[in-house]
């Protein structure tokens, strides 16, 4: 059965480049036959965090509220996709992920982070790890980082360096065999 990963991407400036990082991403699942779903807080126009989710009645939440909790509730993991801001994540990206939960327990992430520097969004890294351990999506032991994203891939993620290709299958290998176990294990408590 297709492992179903969300790409869920942090950043809505106008001149996002990072936005090739994670289509680049969602390419590089799609061809390893995994069913991708990709929440993009920009297209979502998600309003800022006053209520999570949880704290709404049965279909009281505001639609766009309902359908990301469908996307996360169907997952079997999840690739964040972050920038660096000021040594943290982007604050679209934190306030996306604070609207859930339970949408994410027992699921592990997989951490793409870049910069249109040489650190490629590294400093973010460990605030972003604590973040997800929190919401109750571990992130796996391996990351993605990114630097230069400007010149990494084109406007529709295809990597202007095929190293950037190889690259990526080490990290998503490891993010497949968490999925995996991660999945077998919540069938198991059902």
């Amino acid at each position: 059965m297709a492992l179903k990963t969300v790409v869920i991407y942090g950043s809505v400036r106008s001149a996002r480049q990072g936005i090739k990082a994670a289509r680049f991403i969602v390419n590089q699942l799609e061809a390893r036959g995994h069913d991708v779903e990709f929440v993009d807080p920009m297209e979502r126009q998600l309003p800022l965090l006053d209520r999570m989710y949880k704290e709404f009645g049965d279909g009281e939440a505001p639609p766009v509220l309902e359908s990301i909790a469908a996307v996360l509730r169907d997952a079997d993991g999840f690739i964040i996709v972050s920038g660096e801001y000021n040594h943290s994540i982007p604050p679209a990206l934190k306030n996306l992920l604070d609207h859930f939960q339970k949408e994410y327990h027992y699921k592990p992430s997989g951490i793409v982070t870049y910069s249109a520097g040489p650190f490629a969004g590294l400093r973010g890294l460990a605030n972003l790890r604590a973040i997800l351990g929190e919401l109750g999506t571990p992130s796996i032991p391996s990351v993605f980082p990114v630097s230069q994203v400007q010149n990494a891939f084109d406007a529709n993620g295809q990597a202007l360096d095929k190293a950037w290709d190889d690259r990526v299958v080490r990290f998503l290998d490891e993010f497949e065999w968490y999925s995996r176990a991660l999945r077998a294990g919540r069938q198991t408590a059902q």
